[in-house]
């Protein structure tokens, strides 16, 4: 694909939600392939901006919004224990249409569409294409496939530090059911997913992915699916690991032009 130095960053507010665009100029009116790509929790569309460029410069056109209670949208914490991150996980899979529509409106909607973030974001990335077919692939960085599972890990610390949930806490969260990559794995139907992880990953447990991974890498839907994992490294991405991100769907974008 073609590459720029330097991609422009274009800043807007789609319906209320506010995006970074990332394009290489020479792009910016092009249907080039799309990335959306979600921050993680307590973060900023400005923290995965690094990532977004590296993207961009593979001659992708890069959406990276705020979620809900984030960055400009910022608000405090509710002292009710994972709810202020569930509702945020709630709104980016609420919002994902409104991005693709508004893509569709400037005829910048690509039939190469792939979505990625990193801990919080890499959830909202396998959530979403547990519903989506229409998007080609994605990267789970530090996230998890298994929001139920996840949800039971929450409940599990809850009640080692003595936080109270509602008692009807998996029940709010049911919604979360149907967006289950791990109990519906079929529905990856092959496409690509990228997964890094760290052993020592202190939010995110490591085993949810790693679970996953070995039950399903080797059926014909888990075709696509790459695993990196780090024995050392905890919950944290750096520079190499955006840099092999960019290139798994710089060749994911291109495989599926041929």
């Amino acid at each position: 694909m073609n590459r720029s130095v330097n991609p422009i960053i274009l800043k807007r507010t789609i319906k209320n939600i506010p995006v970074l665009e990332v394009v290489q100029k020479e792009l910016k009116s092009e249907k080039i392939p799309v990335v959306i790509y979600y921050h993680g929790w307590q973060t900023s569309k400005e923290l995965v901006l690094t990532q977004g460029r590296k993207m961009a410069k593979k001659g992708m056109r890069v959406l990276l919004p705020d979620a809900m209670n984030h960055g400009e949208r910022k608000q405090p914490v509710s002292k009710i224990p994972s709810f202020t991150f569930w509702s945020s996980i709630y709104g980016n899979l609420f919002e994902f249409d409104t991005l693709i529509e508004h893509l569709r409106k400037r005829e910048l909607l690509s039939d190469k569409l792939a979505v990625g973030g990193v801990s919080m974001g890499g959830m909202t990335t396998c959530a979403l294409l547990a519903k989506h077919p229409e998007i080609t692939g994605g990267i789970c960085l530090m996230g998890s496939p298994a929001p139920p599972e996840y949800g039971k890990e929450i409940s599990r610390r809850a009640q080692e530090y003595h936080y109270k949930l509602p008692d009807d806490y998996f029940d709010l969260i049911s919604w979360v059911n149907h967006y289950d990559l791990s109990m519906h794995p079929e529905k990856l139907a092959g496409r690509p997913l990228f997964f890094w992880h760290g052993e020592k990953d202190e939010k995110i447990p490591y085993q949810q992915v790693a679970k996953f991974v070995e039950k399903n890498k080797d059926e014909s839907y888990g075709k696509g699916i790459v695993f990196r994992a780090s024995s050392e490294k905890r919950h944290m991405v750096e520079v190499p690991l955006m840099e092999e991100a960019a290139e798994f769907l710089s060749d994911m974008m291109e495989s599926t032009l041929q």
